[in-house]
This record gives structure tokens, sequence and C-alpha cells, in this order.
């Protein structure tokens, strides 16, 4: 049998044997646990262990999850469930950040010594134990212990909690009950309780709810991309007019920016970091994907990919877990771009604890750890944005380019209605262009700076096909021409649409 499919089972001299813990000499009268205490712990690893003999036995998801291991961390050896599920462990252990106590210090060495060495302490000895565990030699081997047993994933983004990411990806039956094994670790050392898995998810900054992947999602570069074919894409994008002199005034700088270093003369130090101002539906997001691409073609950026995020993304519900939700985001972003929308919302405390702050502080010192590969674009409204931005001096001196997006006009407006008409293969009739010309100058006036803009028009667009299907649906003879084709009967009423998308601009500021 080749090395690589011997999966590892190295025994270790346990640590916690009888032989080994009546040798201390320290007298202690401080009992940090109980005998009934260790019973319990034995009757939950006894449990762990039998699970992961379960997952032990699907040899194709053992291979699967050893395929996300850092090759220099597994030697060419297949890890087995107690490995990973050790190692995650451990890394819930280090991210409580209060002085660890004896106790807690036990159950780690207690759920090693059952998982890697399957010894069980004996809880009759728990005075022998008491003692063991205030010896430098137990301090010792502690922190062997957490130092020979963390699995390193082979991709940062995935350097956490291997086990239930596998469990998750494969739609496995044990996800849930390795999930409440790590709720009842931290329960048992940390004497933390959690309502539910949710709760404990949340705690952690296990993101298993993939529902949500479209606020971080990656956009990776489309093949065969030029510098020209990004500029075309911008150009055609509707109005920005005062955007696309900025990013013109941008790449002017940074082509030469190129031919002085070519020359070997010194630079101006130029931040790639942009804030972009301006109301929802306005193109922020399209224009903060086209730099990402533009920045990687000036050579600015190795990979050129945006990965986009926000509030959520970014903060955990528990101090400590924020900073591993950050790292994730730049892990992705790295080479390209972060774009963190509504970025304002990392400053607004409306959940009691000051997690936004984690957040911001741990993104500025990626941002200088990170500086030559790295692009962070913050978005949102103009003033909650300039408040953002001002509140601290790290982010004042990080973010010094401005982006202005304004709303669209009437005419602007109906351009984008146009352009998903072509996508989707509609025509518009003359007195429906009347009609939603009416529409758009009066949504214009009675705007405020939550409208939509595109968003507003895109619904407007889906409601007039909705209108049409059920106009068309009854007619005995329907043509290519009547399935293209948007009257004035399928427009809705101008008043009508100014109502409800003022309604939902209320809704929205409320």
């Amino acid at each position: 049998m080749s090395k690589k499919n011997n999966p590892i089972s190295i025994i270790e001299e346990s640590f916690l044997s009888l032989k080994k813990y009546l040798e201390t000499n320290i007298n202690s009268n401080e009992a940090v646990f109980t005998a009934s205490f260790i019973s319990d712990l034995k009757k939950e690893t006894t449990s762990i262990l039998e699970t992961c003999n379960a997952l032990n036995q699907d040899t194709d998801f053992i291979q699967k999850i050893n395929q996300a291991v850092n090759p220099v961390s597994s030697k060419g050896l297949l890890f087995k469930a107690e490995h990973f599920f050790l190692s995650d462990i451990i890394d819930l252990y280090e991210r409580e950040p209060a002085k660890k106590s004896e106790k807690q210090e036990f159950v780690l060495a207690y759920y090693y010594d059952a998982l890697r060495n399957k010894h069980f302490a004996d809880a009759t000895s728990a005075n022998e134990l008491n003692q063991l565990v205030f010896t430098q030699e137990f301090k010792n081997h502690l922190l062997k212990i957490k130092k020979e047993n963390k699995i390193i994933a082979s991709n940062a983004h995935q350097n956490q909690y291997l086990l239930p990411e596998a469990l998750f990806e494969k739609k496995h039956n044990k996800l849930e009950e390795i999930l409440l094994k790590y709720q009842n670790f931290v329960h048992f050392a940390f004497d933390k309780k959690f309502e539910n898995v949710k709760a404990f998810q949340n705690y952690t900054g296990l993101s298993l709810d993939k529902s949500k992947i479209d606020k971080k999602e990656i956009d990776p570069l489309p093949e065969e991309d030029t510098l020209e074919k990004v500029l075309k894409e911008l150009n055609a994008l509707v109005g920005l007019e005062e955007v696309k002199k900025d990013v013109s005034e941008l790449i002017n700088l940074l082509e030469i920016q190129k031919k002085r270093s070519a020359q070997g003369l010194k630079n101006v130090e130029i931040t790639l970091h942009t804030v972009f101002l301006g109301p929802p539906g306005t193109g922020k997001t399209s224009v903060a994907r086209l730099l990402s691409r533009i920045f990687k073609h000036l050579g600015f950026l190795s990979k050129g990919q945006m990965y986009e995020t926000d509030r959520e993304g970014l903060v955990a519900g528990y101090v400590g877990q924020t900073a591993t939700k950050v790292d994730a985001a730049v892990e992705s972003s790295l080479g390209g771009v972060l774009f963190v929308d509504e970025a304002y919302a990392l400053s607004q405390n409306a959940f009691g604890n000051d997690y936004g702050a984690e957040a911001v502080n741990t993104l500025l010192k990626r941002m200088e750890d990170h500086r030559e590969d790295l692009a962070v674009v913050v978005a949102g409204y103009t003033e909650p944005m300039k408040i953002f931005i001002e509140s601290n001096p790290g982010l004042r001196s990080r973010f010094n380019r401005y982006f202005h997006f304004d709303h669209f006009t009437p005419t602007e407006l109906f351009q984008i209605f146009e352009s998903f008409c072509l996508k989707s293969d509609f025509i518009i009739s003359d007195d429906a262009k009347e009609k939603l010309t009416d529409t758009f100058d009066l949504l214009y006036e009675s705007k405020n700076e939550s409208f939509g803009n595109a968003r507003v028009v895109r619904n407007l667009f889906e409601k007039c096909v909705q209108n049409q299907a059920n106009r068309i649906v009854k007619l005995k003879r329907i043509t290519n021409k009547v399935l293209k084709t948007l009257t004035e009967e399928d427009i809705p009423e101008p008043k009508e649409t100014e109502q409800n998308v003022n309604l939902e601009m209320k809704n929205k500021e409320s």
C-alpha cells in the first residue's frame, strides 16, 4: 500500500495517563473540575469518535476533504475525520480572547487524548488531574498539542473549519451532528450555551448559508480581456459622464506613473482605494468591476477580480470573530478589488456592540499589509459616506479619491429601459414611448436620495412584460411582432408607478 493511502495514525503517549499525573508533586487544594465533569467529557468524546468513525468509512469524503489540505501540512498522508475535528476545536479554543483557565486547558488536553490516542482520563483520579493542570509540564504539553495538530488548508480562504465546510458541500447528513459536537466543546470548555445551531454558527463565523452568496460574489476577468474592451464597456454605460471622466484621468495618471518608473524616475504614491458616492442603482458596482479589470491591465493589480460584500459579510455577532470574516474577504480580493457596498453601515452601531469598528480597524490593517496588490472601493449614499470617512483618521488617510455618481436624468432612465428591451428582444411602440417618457419625468421630479434609478427601471420593465403577457395570452393568433411589442396598454399609469416608487423609498427610510 502506498504512503499516500495510509491514514495518519500516530499514537503519542497519553499525558493524562495515571502514570504521568501521579508523578506530579504539585499540591493544590483548588479543584477546577469534578469527577462527574470528567465522566460527561467521556460520554461526549465517545460520541465524537463514533461520528468520526462513521465519516472515515466514507472513502470519497475523506479523499475530498484531504484535497483541501496544504501538502506541506499533510506530508503526503491522509488525515482522518478526528484529525480535522481536533484541528477545528483547537481553533475554537484559540478564538476565545480571554486568558484560558486550567479547566479550559484540561478540556482541550482531554479531547486531544481521546481523539488522537483513544485514551480517556480516569474520573476516579480527579484529584490528581486537578494537580496535573497546574504543572509547567502540562502547560508545555498543551503548547505542543496546539502547535502540532493544526491542519493548514491549501487555500487561505478555507483556512478554518474544514470539516463542516466539506460536510456542507457534500450535503452530508452528519453536518448538524458535527456542528453540535463543536457547540458542546465550547459549552464544556467555556460554559457558553447557544439557543440553536444557527446561533452557534454566528458565534464562530461559519458561513454555511450559501443563499447569501450573491453578496460575496467573486467576479473573475472575462476571457481574452483587454484594456480596450474594458474602456468600450465603460463608455457604453448610460450617463455617468463625470465618472467616465474621472476614470479616464486616473488611467492617464497611472500610465504616466508606469512610464516614469520605466525611466527610473521617482513617483508620488498613488492609492487605488476609492470612495463611490451616490444614490443606489447608478452603476457603482458595475464601475467597480470595470476598475478592477483596468488596474489589472495597467499592471497595478495581479488578478483583476472583484469581491463584493457589505456589513453583513464583514461583521460577526461576537467580539473576535469579525476579524476572521474581514480576513476571508480580503483573501478573496487579493490581486483585485474589494467592493464594500453601503460601507457607512460599518460605523452605524445598530446592534448595540461596536463590531463595525473592529471590521474597519481590521480592514485598515489588511489594506496596509497588502497595499501592493489590493484596491478597496467603499460605496454608499453621499452624506453618510462622507461622515463615515471622516469618522476615522485611517480612513481619511487611505481614501482620498472620490467618484460622484448622480441620479440618472429622465432621458437616461428611458435609455436604460431601452437597453433592457434590447437584451430581451422587446420593442416599444410609439404610444408606449410617450407614456414611458411621462413616467420618467414624473419619477425624476419626485425623487429623493433613496430613489433606485436603474433598479426602478428594471422593476418597471418587468411589470410591463408581465402586463404584456396578461394582455396577449388569450389572443387566438400571436405573431412574432405581438410577442416582441410593448404597447401603451402594457405601461402602468405614470402616477401609479410614482406612488409605488415613493412608497418603496419611504419604507427604506423608515
